[in-house]
C-alpha cells in the first residue's frame, strides 16, 4: 500500500515551512488568540509567569570539582544564565554566583534566538579545576545544536576551538584535543530516524568531513554513539548500537577492536568503575538462573567479559514495586524505586555483601529523589542530594551523608526550600484505582478541595501519558496552582487534578509499560477511559466538566479520547502530539518509536495500529450527531522530534468535518517542548488552561 495516496487531502500542511501551510497556520493561531488572550487569559498566564519566574525558586545544581553549577532563567534573563558558585555560598539565602554564559547577551550580539540546550565538562588534570566545555545552543529550541567549546575561566568561547555546526548531534571529550562526534556528516551519515548512523573521531584543528570513523550502526537503527569515561583508574570508551527503543548492543574498546557485552539485545547495560550493571526487560536467563524483567542485576566488568562473572540480583521488583534509577556514592549504590508510586529510597552497601536498606521518608504520595554529590571527592565521597516535592508540598533539597552502619540513620541537612505559589490549605491529595476493561487496577492521583461535593458538578482536569516506560509521579503544582485549582467557577467550585498512571508508563516496571506496547496499546487507552467512568461514577465530576491533557505520546492519548472516548469529556488539550499512525514513521524522528506503536509500513501491524491512529479513526462510523469534545490542538513549527505536521492535519480534518469547537495553535519556536522561555511555557500553558477552563465551566467568552 502507497501511504502517500491522495485520500488524505491534507498532505499539502505537511510542507512545515510553505506559504499555503504557514498561512493556514497563522490563520488559526490568530482565530485562537482572538478568542482566548483577552484579560482572563492575560491574569492566568501572568500567575503562571510568576511561579516560572520567582527568585525564590531552588537553583539546582551539579558539583564539578570545588564549584557548583546551575542553569537560571527568570525575568530579566529568559534565555537564562550558566552559572557556578561554591559551597559555602550556595548555603547561603542569596549566593554569589559567577556567571559563565549569559544566552540572552550572546543571542543579541550574535544575532540569534539561541536556546541554552546543555554542556559537557572536560574533566581537568589531577589537581586543576575544570576549565573547558562544550556548550550545546539550539537555534529554535528543537533538537538540532551547535556545539562551541567554551574557556570557563576566560568567559569566551575557544577562538579556532571546537565548533560543531547545528545538528542532532552527540559527542563526548576523548581527551582535551579530540572528540567523539556523532552528527549529520552528509549523504549517509543519518538513521531513518535522522539521528547519527555514525561516529567519528575529531581532533583539534581537524576536518569534520575527513575525520576517522571509529563506529557506525545499520539505517533501521535508531542512533550511534560513543563516549569516553574518564573515571580515574577506569578509563576507556564505550560504544552504542541503539536499536530501538528497547534494544540496543554496548561494546568496550579494547585495543583498536569494539568488544560486545553479549546479553539479549532487550537488557539494559550500563558500566561503574569495575561493575557492569544489567536491567532487563523481559525474562533474562542467563548460566542457568533467571532474571525477572525490571531488576538490576551486577556483576565484575572483567570477569564478565572472561565469562566467569557472577551474576547478582540487587533489586527484584514485587507486583508494587519497580526501579526508577540508581547512583552511585564512592562506597553505595542510590536506588530510586516506587512503592504504588510513592517513592521507596534503598541504600545498597557492597562491603556488606550487597545488603539492601530503606531510607526512613515517612511521607507517603509524595516524591523523593536521592543522587550522589560527588563520589571522586574524598572530602564528600559518600554525600548526596535528597529532594523532596508532593502535589501541595513545596520542592525541598537537603544534602546528607550515607550511614556508615545499617543502624544509624543517614545525617540530612535543608539546604533550599521553595515556598507555596498558592494557598493550598483547603485542598488535599488522595490515590484511588479504578478497574480498567480486562480487569487491572490502574492508580490514580486526586488533588482537589477538602469535603469535596460528589454532586458530578466540579471542574476536573485529568492528565496522562502512557508510553516509553515513563512514570507521572507527584511533583508540586506551582503552575498549575494558579492555572487551575485556585480558580473558582461562578458558584465558588475550585478546580480538581487528577493524574492516571496508565499502563505504557513505568510506575510498575517493564510489565506496566510492556502491557500496552503494539498490538496491546489500546489498554491504555482503555485505562484513562476506565479512571474517567471512576471520577463520574464517584460523583467526583460529569462529562461536562471533565477535561484531559496530554502532551506527545499523551497527545495520542488525548487524540483518542476525542475519536474513542468522546462521551466522557468536555474538553481536551492535546499538544505536540502524534496522530497520523499512518505516517508517522516518515515524520520527524518518528521511525525511532516503531518498537513502541508497530510499523505501519508491515501489513499485519498496520491492522492494530490503525485502531490507535485518530487521524483514522475520524473516518470511522460513529453515531449521527455525535457530540465531540472541545478540541484544543496545538504544536510548535520547531518541533524536530515528532513535528507540527500531525497536529495541523489533525486540526484542518476535524474542522472539515464540521466538528464543532476545534482549535489549532502552533508556536513558531520552542521544539518539542512548545516553548523556548519561560514566558512562552507561560503562553503556552495559560492557552490550555483557559481552553479547558472556559469549556467545562462556561465562563469567558463562548468559543463555539
Amino acid at each position: 500500500m502507497d501511504r502517500s495516496t491522495p485520500e488524505d487531502k491534507f498532505l499539502w500542511l505537511e510542507e512545515l515551512a510553505s506559504g499555503e501551510a504557514m498561512t493556514w497556520v497563522l490563520e488559526q493561531n490568530a482565530r485562537t488568540e482572538d478568542e482566548l488572550f483577552d484579560e482572563d487569559f492575560a491574569a492566568t498566564r501572568e500567575g503562571i509567569l510568576a511561579v516560572l519566574d520567582a527568585a525564590d525558586r531552588i537553583p539546582m545544581v551539579t558539583k564539578h570539582g570545588a564549584h557548583y553549577y546551575n542553569f537560571w532563567r527568570d525575568s530579566l534573563h529568559p534565555k537564562g544564565l550558566w552559572r557556578r558558585t561554591s559551597w559555602e555560598s550556595y548555603q547561603q539565602p542569596d549566593p554569589v554566583w559567577e556567571v559563565l554564559l549569559d544566552v540572552d547577551a550572546l543571542a543579541k550580539s550574535e544575532g540569534i534566538d539561541w536556546v541554552f540546550s546543555g554542556t559537557q565538562l572536560l574533566r581537568p588534570e589531577p589537581g586543576n579545576e575544570y576549565s573547558r566545555a562544550l556548550v550545546k545552543l539550539s537555534p529554535d529550541g528543537g533538537d538540532q545544536v551547535r556545539v562551541r567549546e567554551f574557556d570557563m575561566p576566560n568567559l569566551a568561547f575557544v577562538q579556532g576551538g571546537f565548533d560543531l555546526p547545528v545538528a542532532k548531534t552527540n559527542v563526548s571529550w576523548a581527551d582535551p584535543d579530540t572528540l567523539f562526534v556523532a552528527t549529520d556528516f552528509g549523504a549517509g551519515s543519518l538513521t531513518l530516524s535522522s539521528y547519527a548512523r555514525t561516529v567519528r573521531r575529531l581532533v583539534r584543528g581537524g576536518d569534520l568531513s575527513t575525520a576517522e570513523e571509529v563506529f557506525s550502526v545499520d539505517p533501521s537503527h535508531v542512533l550511534a554513539y560513543v563516549s569516553h569515561d574518564s573515571t580515574p583508574g577506569f578509563e576507556r570508551d564505550v560504544a552504542h548500537d541503539v536499536i530501538d527503543f528497547y534494544n540496543s548492543k554496548t561494546f568496550v574498546r579494547r585495543g583498536n577492536d569494539w568488544v560486545h557485552l553479549a546479553v539479549p539485545t532487550d537488557v539494559g547495560v550500563s558500566l561503574h568503575r569495575s561493575w557492569v550493571l544489567f536491567s532487563p526487560q523481559t525474562p533474562w536467563i542467563h548460566a542457568g538462573g533467571t532474571h525477572v524483567p525490571g531488576s538490576l542485576v551486577l556483576a565484575d566488568l572483567a570477569g564478565f567479559l572472561a565469562g566467569t562473572a557472577t551474576l547478582r540480583d540487587i533489586f527484584v521488583p514485587t507486583d508494587s514495586t519497580s526501579l526508577q534509577s540508581i547512583g552511585f556514592t564512592a562506597n553505595h549504590i542510590l536506588l530510586n524505586t516506587l512503592k504504588d508510586v510513592s517513592s521507596e529510597i534503598l541504600i545498597c552497601d557492597p562491603d556488606r555483601d550487597f545488603a539492601m536498606r530503606t531510607m526512613d521518608l515517612g511521607s507517603p504520595l509524595h516524591s523523593f529523589s536521592i543522587s550522589p554529590v560527588d563520589d571522586e571527592d574524598p572530602q564528600c565521597s559518600d554525600d548526596f542530594w535528597l529532594t523532596l516535592s508532593g502535589f501541595l508540598t513545596p520542592s525541598a533539597l537537603a544534602r546528607g551523608t550515607v550511614a556508615t552502619t545499617e543502624s544509624e540513620n543517614a545525617s540530612t541537612k535543608t539546604i533550599k526550600s521553595a515556598p507555596a505559589r498558592f494557598d493550598s490549605s483547603d485542598f488535599e491529595v488522595s490515590q484511588h484505582f479504578a478497574v480498567s476493561d480486562d480487569g487491572t487496577r490502574v492508580p490514580y492521583f486526586q488533588v482537589s478541595p477538602r469535603d469535596l461535593p460528589l454532586d458530578g458538578k466540579n471542574p476536573v482536569l485529568m492528565n496522562g501519558y502512557g508510553g516509553f516506560q515513563a512514570s507521572l509521579t507527584p511533583s508540586y503544582l506551582g503552575a498549575l496552582g494558579p492555572g487551575w485549582l485556585a480558580r473558582s467557577t461562578s458558584e465558588g467550585r475550585h478546580g480538581t487534578y487528577v493524574v492516571a498512571n496508565i499502563r505504557g508508563g513505568g510506575e510498575y516496571g517493564p510489565r506496566w509499560h510492556r502491557a500496552a506496547l503494539q498490538e496491546n496499546r489500546h489498554r491504555a487507552y482503555e485505562d484513562f477511559a476506565a479512571i474517567a467512568r471512576d471520577l463520574i461514577s464517584r460523583g467526583v465530576t460529569s462529562r461536562e466538566h471533565l477535561a484531559a491533557t496530554g502532551r506527545s505520546n499523551g497527545g495520542l492519548l488525548m487524540g483518542n479520547m476525542i475519536t474513542g472516548y468522546p462521551e466522557l469529556f468536555g474538553a481536551i488539550s492535546c499538544g505536540v502530539p502524534l496522530l497520523d499512525m499512518r505516517r508517522y514513521t516518515r515524520l520527524a524522528a518518528g521511525h525511532s518509536w516503531i518498537a513502541e506503536y508497530g510499523d505501519p509500513d508491515v501489513p499485519q501491524d498496520w491492522e492494530f495500529v490503525r485502531t490507535f491512529s485518530p487521524y483514522h479513526r475520524l473516518d470511522d462510523a460513529l453515531p449521527e450527531g455525535t457530540d465531540y469534545p472541545a478540541s484544543l490542538i496545538w504544536s510548535s513549527t520547531s518541533d524536530d522530534r515528532v513535528g507540527p505536521v500531525q497536529a495541523r492535519k489533525m486540526a484542518a480534518k476535524m474542522m472539515d468535518m464540521d466538528v464543532g469547537n476545534v482549535r489549532y495553535h502552533e508556536s513558531l519556536d520552542g521544539g518539542h517542548a512548545g516553548a523556548s522561555d519561560n514566558g512562552a511555557t507561560a503562553t503556552m500553558l495559560g492557552t490550555s488552561y483557559e481552553f479547558l477552563w472556559r469549556n467545562i465551566t462556561g465562563q469567558g467568552r463562548g468559543l463555539g
